[in-house]
């Protein structure tokens, strides 16, 4: 890319320019009949793109004025790249970059360093590769996988790595490692403790051959995780399982993620889509239970891996007094907290709320808003002589029902300290209904009140906490 950008920028030395295209390609020659190739070749799927905006003559003004469209993480960084060096470059005087040319290739060399054994060679490349990308566990594993496909001829193992690649194509680098992680979770039932690689072959690769992993492990549980995400393009099977799942997107952790692709992979030939409804559903209520005691990373994947050991044993997951239910005293909690300071939990206001504006909208609206934030309707510390302080003269009382349930709105924009202390109507008027905020049922709600007094907040308390009890069913 360097020596490529170079080349494109030295257009006042023909010859020079020729010089370092020698690097880049090999040209035709019609005595020996050489074929003209490139010197470097990428992965199938990244090298027409590499070829065409890189390697090829005005390929690279190509990319920076037309920003194509890139179709896989290598592509993105190919470009970031590209225009970062050619920024650079330009910045550079002309012999600069001639002598740049020219200490690259005289001084600068490859070196290969080649190791017997794989747990040397992750050690070697870890420390050479200080500043580089990292090797994740998926890459080694594949290395692995793939290698030990020793029956197969070198093209039916560059099918199997075209088809490992393809899946890691659709899914992303990070999530692709997510995804492992996840499988996992699934056949290990338990907290994470080694490497993800060590426990992965432990775990999962002793139960599979490489093909059926690839084949049927992986190949299924990327449809699934897919959809659990909102990322399948599979829309035939419509059911409430989509709603329930895009409110368990809400939450700040992925640990319930592992449970519905284990049922949605066991059930994914399932005609009757009430299963996939009742599951999510009550998966959902688990999940936001868990979230809203704030139970740690340990308590939720023990609790998670409960219930994957009764999705494994088939109809025992919906037992009434099975894990994926919350139990009395679980549902008496929740109920205190979400009566409670709300505001004051961390991380569960926004998620709740968005949730319970669903619950309120009725007709399942969708926001798409690039923010979207948490007002107080009575602000944490209102003027004095306002009417805020009329309507609650008594300071105990405000403080009571300040972060409450009953006095949190979302807005579709950053929060505003000085809007915050307006005076209620004109916070209605020119915070709340700016920018049509008043979409969310929840704020509509407010906008159409013409006082903010205690026994306002407190009929508004009854009626939301009612609506959460009845979807939780948590009395």
């Amino acid at each position: 890319m360097l020596l490529c950008s170079l080349r494109e920028l030295i257009d006042e030395d023909v010859k020079f320019r020729s010089s370092i295209d020698k690097y880049i390609r090999q040209t035709a020659d019609e005595i020996t009949n050489a074929e003209e190739v490139v010197r470097v070749q990428l992965r199938h799927q990244d090298q027409s793109f590499f070829h065409e905006y890189v390697q090829s003559e005005g390929g690279i003004q190509s990319l920076i004025d037309s920003s194509p469209e890139t179709k896989t993480d290598s592509q993105v960084r190919i470009s970031e790249n590209v225009e970062l060096l050619h920024r650079k470059l330009k910045e550079l005087k002309s012999d600069e970059r001639k002598r740049l040319a020219k200490f690259i290739i005289t001084q600068c060399y490859l070196v290969v360093v080649a190791t017997t054994h794989e747990a040397s060679a992750y050690r070697i490349f870890s420390v050479l590769n200080d500043r580089g990308l990292d090797l994740t566990a998926t890459d080694i594993l594949k290395a692995e996988i793939i290698g030990g496909l020793s029956d197969l001829s070198d093209s039916e193992k560059d099918a199997y790595s075209e088809k490992w690649e393809h899946i890691e194509q659709g899914l992303g680098r990070s999530r692709f490692n997510a995804l492992f992680t996840h499988i996992r979770m699934i056949y290990g039932k338990s907290k994470q403790r080694r490497t993800l690689q060590e426990e992965f072959k432990q775990q999962v690769l002793n139960k599979h051959s490489g093909k059926e992993f690839i084949n049927k492990t992986l190949d299924g549980y990327d449809v699934v995780y897919k959809r659990v995400l909102g990322l399948s393009e599979d829309q035939q099977r419509s059911g409430k399982f989509q709603e329930f799942l895009e409110f368990l997107r809400l939450l700040d952790n992925s640990d319930w993620v592992p449970p519905a692709m284990a049922f949605f992979f066991r059930n994914s030939d399932a005609s009757n889509l009430l299963e996939l409804d009742r599951f999510t559903k009550d998966l959902e209520r688990l999940a936001f239970g868990l979230f809203i005691r704030r139970e740690n990373i340990n308590q939720r994947i023990n609790r998670y891996a409960d219930v994957l050991r009764d999705i494994k044993k088939g109809n025992h997951v919906f037992r009434d007094d099975g894990p994926l239910q919350l139990k009395a005293d679980e549902r008496a909690d929740i109920r205190q907290r979400l009566d409670g300071e709300i505001y004051m939990l961390p991380r569960v206001p926004r998620p709740l709320l968005l949730r319970l504006d669903r619950l309120l909208a009725e007709a399942g609206a969708i926001y798409n808003h690039p923010i979207i934030s948490v007002e107080h309707v009575l602000p944490q510390n209102p003027q004095d002589g306002s009417q805020w302080l009329t309507w609650f003269p008594d300071a105990e009382e405000r403080s009571y029902w300040t972060h409450r349930l009953a006095n949190l709105v979302l807005l579709s924009s950053r929060k505003n300290t000085r809007a915050s202390n307006y005076e209620f109507n004109r916070k209605k008027t020119e915070y709340f209904q700016k920018g049509g905020v008043q979409t969310f049922a929840l704020t509509s709600q407010v906008v159409s009140q013409d006082e903010w007094t205690p026994a306002v907040l407190e009929a508004r308390q009854k009626q939301l906490l009612s609506k959460l009890e009845e979807e939780w069913r948590l009395v």
